[in-house]
């Protein structure tokens, strides 16, 4: 198993203004996106990776000159891996809204000439996934083998399935959910309390003030850190081992190993992600739920869908709980709609869907061996 190597990001413009569930939208944008593979001459093996709330559309591969800068999702995508670029094309898109170089708070916008900021539009999960296609009929691809993503990029995979049912043959929504619980709204809204209070916040427009909210989003971070953790991982991993030999006896300095962990990713974090890009893609998360125009009945909201299913989900996943992809299980049942689903005895908790672990990863594979034998039959 190989790397797909040095990759170069590439931008797509697009004039067409690009409508929004809010009712605004976008006058004119830009789509930061990755390749890997070749699109086969019948374009039946392209598939189309969501990203999750801080990664991009960087999912695989390198930058030259740039050590340690490997995509997000390397592990499973590539030569001779699950997803397998030596038999599909993989595309990665960077949504609207983000902070990786699609058009975002940070672009400057044409009616004033200043960066969006706080002005940026509310974006959702099924506008991204009408950006997605926009994008993808650029490439010339009508049809997508699949469609796969993990947590919120698991979001978008089951909207394409509703939005565009003709235009996806497979779905693989890993540890993902069909709308966020009371709870998980709750920890986005404590999140984004964190760095909407932060004195440096400026009402979302801190890039005229040359600041950023960096305490706010440390903050931010933290929790959510928190919450993609197992608490058998996190007591594995840090337990109750103090950074010091002797207690210090402080309420301000770290006292505890998992303390220091959680600074150090809070104060990474705070250096490469913007604070209202922040706000925006955890509000898209709290308003994703294909049952609410249909009265709560999820499985009246799979009914259009003509997409074969592989759900995966993790046993010690608490925020994205087995339980949830259940639910989405059930309503594809309730349709008669081909669904596999797989429960993955995972210790790592929600972040389970980026790692190594020999048993999902096979699952995949399994999966994508049959994706891609069908892809291949498209063309004989």
């Amino acid at each position: 198993m190989g790397s797909v190597g040095h990759v170069t990001p590439q931008q797509m413009h697009f004039a067409q203004p690009l409508p929004l569930r809010s009712g605004a939208q976008l006058a004119d944008y830009t789509l930061v996106y990755e390749t890997y593979g070749t699109l086969n001459a019948e374009r039946s093996n392209a598939v189309l990776v969501c990203h999750a709330l801080n990664a991009s559309h960087h999912v695989a591969g390198s930058y030259e000159g740039q050590p340690r800068s490997e995509g997000w999702w390397d592990n499973l995508v590539g030569p001779g891996k699950p997803l397998d670029t030596e038999r599909f094309f993989v595309v990665g898109v960077n949504n609207p809204g983000s902070c990786f170089g699609s058009t975002g708070p940070m672009s400057a916008n044409p009616t004033t000439g200043r960066p969006y900021g706080a002005d940026f539009p509310v974006v959702t999960v099924e506008d991204w996934v009408d950006a997605q296609a926009r994008l993808l009929d650029r490439l010339g691809i009508a049809q997508l083998a699949a469609v796969i993503g993990g947590s919120l990029g698991g979001m978008q995979a089951l909207s394409w399935t509703l939005q565009y049912p003709g235009r996806v043959r497979h779905c693989l929504a890993i540890a993902t959910a069909p709308n966020l619980s009371a709870q998980n709204i709750a920890f986005n809204e404590v999140a984004r309390r964190a760095i909407v209070t932060d004195p440096d916040f400026h009402g979302g427009h801190y890039y005229a003030h040359g600041v950023v909210p960096k305490r706010g989003l440390r903050v931010a971070r933290m929790i959510g850190h928190i919450t993609y953790l197992s608490d058998d991982s996190m007591e594995q991993k840090f337990g109750r081992a103090l950074r010091d030999a002797e207690l210090g006896y402080t309420t301000q300095d770290i006292e505890f190993q998992i303390e220091s962990y959680l600074r150090h990713q809070g104060e990474k974090f705070s250096e490469y992600f913007d604070a209202n890009t922040y706000l925006l893609i955890t509000r898209a998360l709290d308003y994703f739920d294909p049952a609410r125009a249909h009265g709560g009945d999820l499985a009246r909201a799979f009914a259009p869908a003509l997409a074969k299913f592989l759900v995966v989900s993790f046993t010690t996943d608490w925020r994205f709980s087995p339980a949830r992809s259940r639910e989405i299980v059930k309503a594809l049942v309730d349709n008669r709609h081909d669904v596999t689903y797989a429960e993955i005895a995972a210790p790592h908790g929600h972040d389970a869907f980026l790692l190594d672990d020999a048993r999902y990863h096979a699952v995949l594979r399994a999966y994508l061996d049959n994706v891609a034998a069908e892809a291949a039959a498209v063309r004989a």
